[in-house]
């Protein structure tokens, strides 16, 4: 495809997802009704998607504890949510400065920003509603975090928030419409899930534009990249402080719920249609395998 038919379509699907997002749009603000009391009776993610779901510390614990774990654990991965916005927003902002904003491209990488601004408030709120820590990533990683900006570009910048997005995206599936889950946290998923499609659509076009570019040497460096950042995504999603709050040793539990089969199937099973998607465009090869089998997105 010629330079200038790839800008035009470009421009056709920027445009595109501007309507949609003049058209559906959310303010968290309004539409959660954050003084609605919490059901206590209710997990705040699905007992089968709980990191220690099946092992001999789930059987330790009682119905209150594990409750209490799926709110903790839902706490984890809404703070880490919060810091996944933040880096891609930072990525989008690179991409804004070096385009001309009078294109529907830049406007549409402003508007997103604009919703990630938004989710990661969304979050914020939702982990402090629930009454739990915003744990975020380990310290490590935290750091890592503040590299990640300044050093990927092209299609593995796009194809990391791709990662992080619609890892989320299908675990947010998966509960937003499950009654036996907190209302509170389904509205959360709810808005997520249908905002986020559209930054799905942009980002998967840019990583097939920009794959398209990539010779032998590119295409090796975009997939060590990708995979290693979606390593520390996956990583990153249950903090291990999280199990102090029903008394297990943070270590030792972080430690079971990383060799535990029904975790590792729940972590799979987020990354089937990104991975079907990063393979398809080239950019799962010999260079990230390493990691794309310890983050169990690969077998």
């Amino acid at each position: 495809m010629s330079r200038a038919l790839q800008v035009n379509d470009r421009e056709k699907t920027a445009t595109r997802l501007l309507n949609s997002s003049a058209r559906n749009s959310y303010d968290p603000e309004v539409d959660i009704d954050w003084t609605a009391p919490l059901a206590e009776d209710k997990p705040y993610i699905p007992f089968r998607r709980s990191s220690l779901y099946g092992t001999h510390l789930w059987d330790r614990l009682s119905h209150e504890q594990r409750i209490e774990l799926t709110k903790h654990e839902f706490a984890s991965i809404a703070s880490n949510g919060v810091w996944f916005e933040v880096l891609l927003m930072q990525m989008l902002l690179k991409e804004f400065y070096n385009c001309d904003p009078r294109t529907a491209h830049a406007q549409y990488a402003l508007t997103e920003i604009g919703d990630e601004c938004r989710h990661s408030t969304m979050f914020a709120k939702a982990v402090d509603r629930v009454g739990a820590p915003a744990y975020g990533p380990l310290p490590l990683l935290h750091l890592g975090g503040r590299v990640l900006p300044a050093v990927l570009r092209g299609p593995s910048a796009y194809a990391s928030i791709l990662v992080a997005e619609e890892i989320l995206d299908r675990f947010q599936r998966d509960q937003m419409h499950d009654e036996n889950v907190q209302p509170l946290v389904r509205m959360v998923n709810r808005i997520h899930v249908l905002e986020e499609a559209r930054h799905v659509t942009f980002a998967r076009e840019e990583v097939v534009r920009r794959m398209a570019e990539c010779g032998a040497a590119e295409r090796a460096y975009h997939q060590y990249c990708t995979a290693l950042v979606a390593y520390c995504i996956c990583l990153s999603l249950i903090n291990p402080h999280v199990y102090q709050a029903v008394g297990l040793r943070p270590r030792e539990a972080f430690r079971v719920a990383w060799a535990n089969p029904n975790f590792q199937d729940t972590l799979h099973w987020c990354g089937e249609k990104i991975m079907a998607f990063l393979e398809e465009v080239g950019l799962v090869g010999r260079p990230g395998m390493r990691w794309w089998k310890k983050a169990h997105l690969i077998r």
